[in-house]
């Protein structure tokens, strides 16, 4: 009995490897059947199931087995079935099958793959091979495109899967060759070029292509050019007949050339390039213009005058990058023109550098050798203004007052600077507000001289000088300017305290600060006022010149007086100055004349100024214990006269109480008899009064009731036809406000209707171009095919299973079943009676 051990149940479609010691050599043995093992022979694997490979799927096998010609297993000497090791094999559907010692499956059963329309296989051979008539070596590639199925081979790699790209409106692919090679258009391509396809729809490319990018089509409109460039030399395909276009030249596509522009691949867009628009009163320069033979005129300029629309050729550009306006002028304009070099133009002849003048009303237009310096007004001038010119020619300056006048060619208006001091002077006096920080000084400088006052002005180019007596005004000549007075001030006076022009002739008055001392050595404080004028002949030049000889004549005059006075005063004991102080000042100054009395007036002869009077304001001591002693003295003397005073007063004050009393006692009769009359008139006119108060009264109030019951009517009337009014704005306010706010909905609503309809217009154009495209790119044939495909194969189902119709759904999808129920029904429903 053999050993349970050693039989083996072999299933269906199962196989197991068996190992013959004695031979050394693995047999398959395969199922349905119950083996028997033998003492010799050892089970190697199994029992283990057949490979099965379904329809439309494929597996590899390594070190497969050797067949002959006839499909027949070959084995070698020793009985063994041979192995091509290293190698592997393809198994395609077939029946369930064992796999020999030796083999293996690499994997796992795999199905085919399918390649989808529009989309394809970038294969490469592994080793030389032939498919049909077709050989390829090892390291070709090739494309396996779809729709179709792929059966894999040994020889044969997928690189990758390459998907078709779609050219839509107005785009453009560029490709490049990876190596030489025939395009799908027939044409021969180097390696690393580069070319466009144009053709709308979906492109599958070469396996020697490679898709650089999409490139979109510039629109262009009437207002809109592109600019482009090229980077190598090729011919332009877009013109008719086609332009041969060298590397770096530079052009311009506009609207009438194309609608839209794709850019080659040997086209470069630098930009954009907008209109340039022109109207009836603009005009415009461009550098280095386009000539007739198409190439750029370098350093020359074109002048365009509108009404005309133009694009900028590449290498064009407007001077200044701005458009200018046509130069207007009026009567009182002109313009200054320089030529910019030699030209004739209108008959007239004009060397570079020369200057000249366009007078107005006209309108101009520069030439391009013209160059405009500025644009000048006629300068409107009172008999009071004036302004400073100077030719540029000759540079003489002079002044042009009370005139309207235009400056000619070779003038221009000159700057007077006037000094500091004068600035200051003049902004600080208030008849002269023009005179500030941003005072014109192209303006004749004028000053406005005060009454009674005099200015000196002094010619630096006639080396001459002259004297304005006020009121008057100055104005001053290109090479004038004022003598400025630099006088004393203060108290004590200090020298250089006061700026001023004009010079005040007076009466007036000065004070100063005197320290005196007198025999006795005691030292006063003296605080005098001079009354001054100045004495001059207004028709005589010198006399009027005169005046202004003594630069400070404050000073001078205060410090020549007050040498005098202390001389007069340390003659005299301070008593003595006490009690006649205004004597010995007023001899001092003015002296005596041959009567020993005193003078009326001192004169200055230097300058004509004339001290007229002397007033002694104050006299303080300046030591202490003399201002002590004078206090005393003074106070003393002040006791003795209020006393005298006093009692003169009081007799007097007595003598008038006495007569007062009398006339006052006689007054009070007098008063007291008028008094009774006025009292009987009184009665009677309050008698009158209440008679005429109690009539008007009655009367006031009924008038008063009357014009208020008015005035309360009328208002009433206003106040009702202002509310009807306010209403009456109201309500149309409000429907000016609705009726605007129905408009804008309507509006909104009419925008949002064409846009919808635009979008659904677009998109259904863009569902039948893609319906389209699917339907040439499948075939009429397939899809006749397709169509027949399923109700044949429904009919065959339902034949065979003896079904008239059949429906299956999945209960998400929805279906009609209106139609439907009345086959389901048939003609056997029961009728109504």
């Amino acid at each position: 009995m053999a050993d349970i051990n050693s039989v083996i149940r072999i299933k269906p479609f199962h196989y197991i490897h068996v190992l013959d010691n004695n031979t050394n050599v693995t047999r398959v043995e395969v199922g349905p059947q119950t083996f028997t093992r033998q003492d010799h022979e050892k089970l190697v694997s199994g029992p283990d199931a057949m490979i099965m490979i379904p329809q439309r799927h494929y597996c590899t096998v390594s070190n497969p087995i050797v067949r002959d010609e006839k499909g027949s297993l070959v084995l070698d000497e020793y009985g063994q079935v041979k192995l091509r090791h290293g190698d592997e094999e393809i198994r395609h559907s077939q029946d369930p099958f064992p796999l020999y010692p030796g083999e293996k499956i690499s994997g796992r059963v795999t199905p085919l793959q399918v390649v989808a329309p529009l989309k394809a296989l970038r294969l490469r051979a592994l080793r030389d091979f032939t498919d049909g008539k077709v050989t390829h070596v090892a390291g070709d590639e090739w494309l396996f495109e779809g729709p179709n199925t792929f059966i894999p081979r040994i020889e044969v790699r997928i690189e990758e899967e390459i998907k078709a790209t779609i050219i839509g409106p107005n785009q453009a692919l560029k490709l490049r060759a990876n190596k030489a090679c025939i395009d799908r258009s027939g044409s021969q391509r180097k390696a690393g070029e580069e070319w466009l396809v144009r053709q709308q729809g979906a492109y599958l490319p070469g396996v020697d292509e490679k898709v650089v990018e999409i490139v979109n089509a510039y629109i262009l409109t009437d207002k809109k050019a592109l600019h482009l460039k090229a980077t190598k030399t090729f011919s332009d395909e877009t013109k008719k007949p086609a332009v041969q276009r060298k590397a770096g030249e530079e052009w311009l596509v506009v609207s009438t050339d194309a609608e839209t522009h794709i850019p080659d691949v040997y086209e470069q867009v630098v930009g954009e390039v907008h209109i340039t628009t022109l109207s009836n009163r603009q005009y415009c320069v461009v550098l280095d213009p386009i000539g007739p033979n198409g190439k750029p005129q370098l350093g020359q300029k074109q002048l365009r005058k509108g009404e005309v629309a133009f694009f900028l050729n590449p290498g064009e550009s407007l001077e200044g990058n701005k458009i200018h306006n046509i130069y207007v002028l009026t009567e009182q304009e002109a313009l200054l023109l320089r030529a910019k070099e030699t030209f004739s133009f209108d008959g007239e002849s004009h060397l570079a550098g020369d200057r000249w003048m366009i007078y107005g009303p006209c309108d101009y237009v520069p030439p391009v050798q013209v160059e405009v310096l500025e644009k000048r007004h006629s300068i409107p001038l009172d008999e009071n203004e004036g302004i400073y010119i100077r030719d540029i020619k000759t540079g003489k300056v002079s002044s042009i007052k009370g005139q309207s006048y235009m400056l000619k060619a070779s003038e221009e208006l000159w700057e007077k600077v006037l000094p500091r001091t004068v600035e200051e002077v003049l902004a600080k006096e208030s008849l002269n507000p023009e005179f500030t920080e941003n005072r014109d000084s192209t303006r004749v400088v004028t000053y406005r001289a005060p009454h009674n006052s005099a200015v000196q002005i002094y010619d630096y180019k006639e080396k001459k000088s002259r004297v304005v007596f006020g009121p008057d005004l100055v104005m001053l000549g290109p090479d004038e300017h004022f003598t400025v007075l630099s006088l004393s001030g203060d108290k004590p006076k200090r020298p250089h305290q006061i700026k001023a022009i004009a010079l005040f002739l007076g009466p007036d008055f000065m004070t100063d600060v005197v320290i005196v001392e007198t025999s006795d050595h005691a030292r006063l404080s003296l605080k005098l006022s001079y009354n001054w004028e100045f004495k001059v002949d207004r028709t005589k030049i010198e006399d009027a010149q005169k005046i202004f000889q003594v630069p400070d004549f404050v000073g001078d005059s205060c410090k020549a007086i007050a040498s005098r006075v202390r001389g007069a005063v340390a003659a005299v004991s301070f008593d003595d100055f006490h009690k006649r102080s205004a004597q010995v000042i007023r001899q001092s100054v003015f002296g005596t004349d041959e009567n020993g009395e005193v003078r009326g007036n001192f004169s200055f002869n230097s300058n004509n100024l004339v001290i007229t009077n002397i007033d002694i304001q104050s006299v303080e001591p300046v030591d202490q214990r003399t201002r002590d002693s004078l206090q005393k003295s003074v106070q003393l003397a002040i006791e003795i006269t209020t006393k005298s005073q006093e009692a003169a007063a009081r007799h007097e004050a007595e003598k008038l109480e006495q007569g007062a009393r009398g006339r006052l006692e006689r007054q009070k009769i007098t008063d007291e008899a008028q008094s009774e009359m006025a009292r009987k008139e009184l009665l009677q006119l309050q008698a009158q009064s209440a008679t005429v108060e109690s009539s008007g009264q009655a009367i006031a109030e009924a008038q008063a009731t009357a014009e208020a019951a008015t005035i309360a009517a009328e208002a009433n009337v206003k106040q009702a036809e202002l509310k009807a009014q306010a209403l009456k704005i109201r309500a149309e306010s409000e429907i000016n406000i609705l009726k605007s706010q129905r408009e804008n909905e309507l509006n909104y609503k009419k925008s949002i209707d064409e846009l919808e309809i635009s979008k659904a217009s677009e998109l259904s154009e863009i569902e039948a171009s893609k319906f389209k495209a699917m339907v040439d790119s499948i075939g009429r044939e397939a899809i006749v095919s397709m169509a027949k495909a399923g109700p044949e194969t429904q009919a065959k189902l339902l034949g065979s299973l003896n079904l008239k119709s059949v429906m299956i759904t999945d209960g998400n999808s929805p279906v009609n079943l209106f139609n439907t129920a009345n086959g389901l029904i048939g003609n056997n429903a029961p009728k109504k009676n």
